[in-house]
């Protein structure tokens, strides 16, 4: 059987997405992110190196807000910039889909609903990537959540962590009809 038409989607890595959130461990916080970033820089060279559209989501904060649109916190990480001819989409909710063109930019790439599947990696697990996996799913996209490449910050009582490790269980299995998220590892997604 052909592997499914892939694209990698990567949400809303942004310079400030983490900053001002996540109460009293910030330097955790931060530590664990850059680990992530190299993560989502590592699955994203391989992605290119395999041929593969890779589409960035960047969140459009309104002005005020720590993603505030054409602000320094609203940039895309420099180490995950996009290559010409790559994807930005730009979004103002938690669903990567809903007021977009992500579906019109996935099928310009061949990644269409019923025989095409999403990597997805990126900010912030509990929101954004949740969403965006649970939607995909839904429009007919097979998912496959890079587990160790999604990142948030503590929110209450629960830590980033365990907010992770929650969603990554969750999410294992999720499905829609035959579509169906999977929960792997970074370095043992096949491209």
């Amino acid at each position: 059987m052909a592997a499914a038409p892939t694209a990698l989607v990567i949400i809303d890595v942004q310079n400030a997405i983490l900053r001002g959130v996540g109460g009293a461990r910030v330097a955790e916080t931060e530590r664990a992110f850059e680990t992530v970033v190299a993560r989502i820089a590592a699955l994203q060279a391989r992605a290119r190196t395999a041929g593969l559209p890779v589409i960035l989501v960047q969140h459009d904060g309104e002005p005020g807000h720590r993603l505030a649109g054409g602000s320094e916190g609203w940039l895309i990480r420099g180490e995950l910039a996009p290559h010409p001819g790559e994807a930005v989409v730009h979004k103002k909710s938690c669903d990567s889909f809903f007021e977009t063109d992500l579906a019109r930019q996935l099928a310009a790439r061949g990644i269409e609903p019923g025989t095409g599947r999403l990597v997805i990696a990126g900010c912030m697990t509990e929101y954004c990537v949740d969403t965006t996996c649970r939607r995909a799913v839904t429009l007919g996209y097979d998912v496959t959540l890079a587990a160790d490449a999604h990142m948030t910050a503590d929110s209450g009582a629960l830590t980033f962590e365990q907010i992770i490790a929650h969603h990554n269980a969750l999410l294992e299995g999720f499905d829609a009809g035959s579509k169906l998220v999977t929960v792997r590892p970074a370095a043992d997604i096949a491209l």
